[in-house]
């Protein structure tokens, strides 16, 4: 395989990525709405919320993941998933 078809997975790697997350982080429960009742994430909630005395403390994986189902990912959350998706492109170029 040439460069330029792994540089190609690549990029196909980092932009299904970037257009993948919030469809992930919607489908496991981290809505615009807020978290979905009955979901994987209100889950997370609940084991967070026992951990923590009954509160989900401002930063953590919850409410990182919440933020971002609400409002969208950040500049820097966008860089890092299409960093990542691109990374697992170019290692499936180099195996295949």
């Amino acid at each position: 395989m040439g460069i330029l078809t792994a540089i190609a997975i690549g990029a196909a790697g980092a932009t299904g990525a970037v257009v993948a997350a919030p469809l992930v982080l919607a489908g496991i429960g981290f809505t615009s709405a807020g978290i979905a009742a009955g979901s994987y994430a209100a889950g997370m909630m609940s084991a967070a919320a026992v951990a923590n005395g009954g509160a989900v403390a401002a930063g953590s994986t919850v409410a990182v993941l919440q933020a971002a189902g609400a409002a969208g990912l950040s500049g820097a959350a966008t860089a890092a998933v299409a960093g990542a998706g691109g990374t697992i492109g170019g290692l499936i170029a180099l195996i295949v």
